[in-house]
C-alpha cells in the first residue's frame, strides 16, 4: 500500500513566472499523481501525469519535460527501467529525473545513479525539501543549458576557423607553387659550365629566392636573396624582387645596363645600391634582405660578386680544397645612403662555387648546435663525387639526419655552379 503525501503548507506565489517548467508525474496510483500535481501547480509549474512506465515513455516523445517526479516501485516497467530508457531516447536537451521510492539502502542508490537518476526523494515526501530539490535541479538545467550554448557557440567558431584554415591552407598551397614557379629551370647547362638551384621553404612560403639571368655575351648573372623573416608578406617581397632581377625583362633588370650591342652586366655594387634606394623609395615595408649579387665570365672563369650581408661564397677546388672569403656587406634595406663593395673570385675548371642562405649553415643539429662554415665543409668534402641537383639533394637529406627534422626552422635555398671552361667547338 502507497503512503500518501500529505499537500505542503506553503504560501506565496508562484516563483517560476519567468516560463513554466514542465513536469512529469509518474505514478501508478492516481492519488500520489494528483497530490503531486496539486503541489506543483501551486508552485507554478506545468504538469503532465501517466500511471506508467510506458505511458511516460510515450508522453516524453511527444513533448521532452524539463522535470520528471517518477515513483520506483510500479508495476510492469519500474521506474528504473523507465529512467533507462528514456535516457535512451533523450536527445541534447537534458531531463533532471527525481526517483521517489522507500529504499534507501546504498546499493540501491548506487543502482539508481546507474540507470541515469539524478536525486532521490524518500517517501514519504517532504514538501519542502520537493520544492527544494526541484530548485536545485532547475540551476542545474539552466547551467546545463548555457553549456550546452557554449559549446554550440565553441563549435560553430571552431568549424567556422577550420573554414578559414582550410581557405588559407589552400591559397597558400597555390602562393607555394606561385614561389616556386619564380624559379622555372633547377638546373641549365651553358657553354662554361652547368648550374642547379635549389629553394626550399621552410613554411608554405618563404622568403629566400635564387635565380640567374643572361648578360653580355659569355657573361652569366646570378642572384641569391634572404628576405628576414618568414610567411606571406615576406614571400611577396621577393615576388616583388625577383621583377628587379628578371631574366626575361632585361630593360627591367636593375643589374644590367643597354648597350648598342644589347645589355652588360653593371658592377654589382652598383646593382645593389640601386636597389638599396628602390626599397626604400618604393617599398612600404620593414622587411629588408640579405644578398648576393655575382657575374661570371664563362670563358675565363672570373667571377665578380656584390655580397649585401648575405654568407660567404663557397668556392670548393677540383682537388677538394675549400676557400670561403667576401667582404661580408650590411643588408639591403635598411638604410638609405649606404654603399657596397664587391670583390673577385677566379674559377678554374673542375672547381665550383656554392652560394648558399643561412638557413643551411644555421640548420641545427641533435645536440642543439648549428652546422656552420666548417660542417659545411666536412658535407661537402663528403659529397665532392656528387655532381649538379643531387649535391643538393645529398647536402638537404644530410642536414635532415643531422637535425632529425623533416622541415628546416628557416628557409633553405642556394646557387651551385660547376665551371668547366668553354667547349674547343667552334
Amino acid at each position: 500500500m502507497k503512503a500518501d503525501l500529505p499537500a505542503p503548507e506553503l504560501s506565496g506565489s508562484s516563483d517560476h513566472s519567468e516560463g513554466a517548467k514542465l513536469v512529469l508525474v509518474v505514478d501508478d496510483s492516481r492519488l500520489q499523481r494528483k497530490i503531486l500535481s496539486s503541489s506543483l501547480k501551486r508552485w507554478g509549474y506545468d504538469v503532465i501525469e501517466a500511471e506508467s512506465g510506458e505511458a511516460a515513455l510515450a508522453a516524453c516523445k511527444q513533448r521532452a519535460p524539463e522535470l520528471i517526479l517518477s515513483d520506483w516501485m510500479m508495476p510492469g516497467m519500474s521506474g528504473i527501467e523507465f529512467c533507462k530508457a528514456f535516457r535512451e531516447i533523450s536527445g541534447e536537451d537534458y531531463s533532471y529525473f527525481i526517483l521517489l521510492t522507500s529504499k534507501s539502502e546504498k546499493n540501491d542508490v548506487a543502482e539508481g545513479l546507474d540507470a541515469g537518476a539524478d536525486d532521490f526523494l524518500t517517501k514519504p515526501v517532504d514538501g519542502h525539501e520537493l520544492r527544494a530539490r526541484l530548485t536545485a535541479g532547475q540551476r542545474i538545467l539552466e547551467m546545463q543549458r548555457e553549456l550546452t550554448l557554449k559549446n554550440r557557440v565553441i563549435t560553430e567558431t571552431l568549424d567556422e576557423l577550420q573554414r578559414l584554415y582550410d581557405s588559407l591552407d589552400s591559397d597558400l598551397i597555390e602562393a607555394k607553387q606561385l614561389q616556386q614557379s619564380l624559379v622555372r629551370e633547377r638546373f641549365k647547362s651553358f657553354d662554361g659550365g652547368d648550374l642547379s638551384l635549389l629553394l626550399r621553404s621552410s613554411g608554405h612560403v618563404g622568403g629566400d629566392l635564387v635565380g640567374f639571368f643572361p648578360a653580355a655575351e659569355g657573361h652569366l648573372g646570378l642572384f641569391s636573396i634572404d628576405v628576414s623573416g618568414h610567411g606571406i608578406s615576406s614571400a611577396l617581397m621577393t615576388a616583388r624582387l625577383a621583377g628587379y632581377l628578371s631574366a626575361t625583362a632585361l630593360d627591367q633588370n636593375i643589374a644590367l645596363e643597354k648597350t648598342d650591342d644589347g645589355y652588360q652586366s653593371r658592377p654589382p655594387r652598383e646593382a645593389i645600391e640601386t636597389l638599396n634606394e628602390l626599397v626604400l623609395d618604393e617599398m612600404e615595408t620593414e622587411h629588408y634582405f640579405t644578398m648576393m649579387l655575382a657575374d661570371i665570365d664563362l670563358a675565363t672563369g672570373r667571377v665578380v660578386a656584390g655580397q649585401a650581408g648575405h654568407p660567404h661564397p663557397v668556392i670548393q677546388r677540383s682537388d677538394g680544397e675549400m676557400e670561403q672569403d667576401g667582404t661580408g656587406g650590411f643588408p639591403v634595406g635598411l638604410m638609405s645612403g649606404v654603399t657596397f663593395s664587391q670583390f673577385e673570385m677566379q674559377l678554374k675548371p673542375g672547381d665550383r662555387l656554392l652560394i648558399l642562405s643561412d638557413g643551411v649553415t644555421e640548420c641545427p643539429d641533435a645536440q642543439g648546435g648549428l652546422l656552420g662554415e666548417d660542417g659545411l665543409e666536412t658535407l661537402l668534402r663528403t659529397h665532392q663525387a656528387v655532381r649538379g641537383p643531387a649535391l643538393f639533394e645529398a647536402l638537404v637529406q644530410s642536414m635532415v639526419d643531422m637535425s632529425g627534422l623533416t622541415e628546416f626552422p628557416d628557409d633553405v635555398s642556394g646557387i651551385l655552379f660547376e665551371f668547366t671552361g668553354p667547349s674547343q667547338e667552334k
